[in-house]
């Protein structure tokens, strides 16, 4: 495979890992397994059956937890632990027989790709939140399924045009993220609760009376 690529995979599956990671993985390992694709030789372990299966279920699992306005915000913040290292980890094996530094830059950008896309996903999905009717959370999640294997297929078949996309989108986000920022110290809010790390309240001593002298 050519460096574009290799780099056009690894850049793909990474963001949308930050979406749907379980889409992803399981995309790569049916076209890997039936033919359509030729994995990287460190990628090829997602044509495992045991692997397609395990990450079919969990897709079937997240798609209809996805749809439920709350549970999909706690399932966003459960899986901030899954989908950005799973990002960092497809990005850094596209590379696998390639120069060690490459590698490690590919994880670092990969993590980053997946970050990006994880966090964009889950502000917007609170926000989306606090409207009561259910109609915009379902049509946001089949977007976003969409949107994830949309890039699989742009990677293979165009990566040009999906490395000119992802730079635009990541350019997008950093712009888009003063409107977002509520959402994202809401949602880092939340991951430092499940995480026990929101410091308790010092107890506060009585106050006394000074005598005067």
């Amino acid at each position: 495979m050519s460096l574009m690529a290799v780099t056009a995979i690894g850049a793909g599956a990474a963001w949308a890992s930050g979406i749907n990671t379980y889409a992803v993985i399981c995309a790569l390992g049916l076209l890997g397994s039936t033919g359509h694709l030729v994995l990287p030789p460190s990628l090829a372990m997602l044509t495992n059956p045991l692997v397609i299966v395990a990450a079919g279920f969990m897709y079937c699992v997240e798609f209809f937890a996805d749809k439920i306005p709350g549970v999909d915000s706690v399932w966003d913040v459960l899986h901030t632990f899954v989908r950005i290292p799973a990002g960092a980890i497809l990005a850094a094996a596209s590379f696998g027989q390639m120069d060690p530094a490459l590698q490690i830059a590919a994880f670092l950008v990969g993590g980053g790709l997946a970050a990006s896309s994880h966090v964009t996903k889950a502000a917007g999905r609170i926000l989306i939140n606090t409207s009561p009717e259910p109609v915009s959370n379902w049509t946001a999640s089949v977007m976003e399924d969409v949107v994830a294997i949309s890039s699989i297929y742009l990677a293979l078949n165009h990566p040009v045009l999906l490395l000119i996309a992802l730079t635009g989108v990541v350019g997008l986000t950093i712009i888009l993220l003063p409107n977002l920022w509520g959402a994202i110290l809401l949602l880092v809010g939340k991951v430092k609760a499940l995480l026990g790390l929101n410091p308790s309240a010092s107890p506060k001593l009585p106050v006394t009376e000074v005598e005067k002298s």
